[in-house]
């Protein structure tokens, strides 16, 4: 839920439990910024990115854990970005056989998508998440505030899956968005980044995202439709930390970059009309720049594909489409050459 002061919305859930097992796990960038100010709470800080989301971290999480002796009566609070609040989740989820944990994401990209859901993992062998298991939060807690200090490419890369979220919106007649989300995206300022203008914007997204899951929790069927643009992403997010010595290709970039090959193949094979991925492309040249790959990656980019944890049998690649804004199509399995065909699109943008 949306928040206007953290304290107070985790006063009543905190009511719950014993103060003694409640500790915080955060994001050292996030240090001095709130929940540990009154040092009400033990808190273990971690240094979080993609690279250290693996089991050595989780780790030094069930340590701590052991440390302050939780029993399984325990909370933990995880306050960061979508890497800490995976981990976080799976480590509190398969201690002690699980306890209770809260999510209060500090990034745009987590807000949106990591946060909710109760997806939770880490990575493995260079798979994205391929490690992990269903376990939903307490609660999350999204407090606009958190925004004001992320830096724009941060912002650019929750605003990614918020795109995403503006394609397949209307994924049957139990969930709508309020009005056109899609339009509502576009029409959003990435030039100055209001947070008044992008907070109702959040909301809507998370409450399409919530209903999608309340009615799929376990990505039997529905909630498949928040994979569009994943299935390439992911591939081409881990394919830029292989190239990049010293940085990677934020995730919601690569969603962006994903969403462009998928929608070019729901243009081919379901018809689904140009103008979205037209729109879509021009905000990607405009904000995002041109994917750092080229035609020499795409066998990786497909060996990769073809390992997606989406997959239903070996060496397939499974994708979301778009039959049109709002329609999404899921289980579409795709061959090596369409997939080769989609970045070849990409790439010659």
């Amino acid at each position: 839920m949306l928040c206007c002061d953290l304290h107070s919305a985790l006063a009543p859930i905190l009511a719950k439990y014993d103060r003694e097992q409640v500790v915080v796990v955060g994001d050292v960038m996030t240090k001095g910024e709130g929940l540990e100010a009154k040092g009400e709470w033990p808190t273990l800080w971690l240094n979080v990115n993609e690279q250290e989301k693996n089991l050595a971290t989780v780790t030094k999480i069930w340590d701590f854990f052991f440390e302050k002796g939780l029993t399984r009566h325990g909370l933990v609070i995880a306050v960061g970005g979508g890497a800490l609040t995976d981990m976080v989740g799976f480590a509190a989820s398969t201690y002690k056989r699980g306890i209770d944990y809260i999510n209060v994401p500090t990034t745009l990209l987590a807000m949106i998508d990591a946060s909710s859901g109760g997806k939770t993992g880490i990575n493995y062998r260079g798979l994205k998440n391929s490690i992990g298991l269903f376990a939903q939060p307490v609660a999350t807690l999204i407090y606009p505030g958190w925004l004001r200090s992320l830096p724009a490419k941060e912002m650019l890369s929750g605003f990614g899956e918020m795109l995403k979220t503006g394609l397949i919106k209307a994924t049957g007649e139990r969930i709508e968005a309020k009005g056109d989300l899609w339009e509502a995206l576009l029409q959003y300022d990435l030039e100055t980044m209001p947070i008044d203008g992008l907070t109702p914007l959040i909301e809507q997204c998370v409450a399409v995202k919530e209903a999608i899951v309340a009615s799929d929790p376990k990505e039997e069927g529905l909630r498949k439709a928040l994979n569009f643009g994943h299935t390439f992403g992911h591939a081409i997010e881990a394919n830029g930390e292989w190239l990049e010595a010293n940085g990677r290709i934020p995730h919601g970039y690569a969603v962006v970059y994903g969403m462009i090959a998928e929608l070019y193949l729901s243009v081919v094979k379901l018809g689904c009309p140009r103008e979205p991925l037209q729109q879509l492309t021009q905000l990607m040249l405009h904000y995002y720049g041109k994917p750092q790959c080229k035609c020499s990656d795409r066998d990786r980019l497909i060996a990769l594909m073809q390992q997606d944890k989406k997959n239903e049998h070996a060496a397939e690649i499974n994708c979301t489409l778009l039959r049109s804004i709002g329609s999404p199509v899921i289980n579409q399995v795709i061959t090596p050459d369409e997939a080769e065909e989609a970045l070849d699109y990409l790439f010659s943008l």
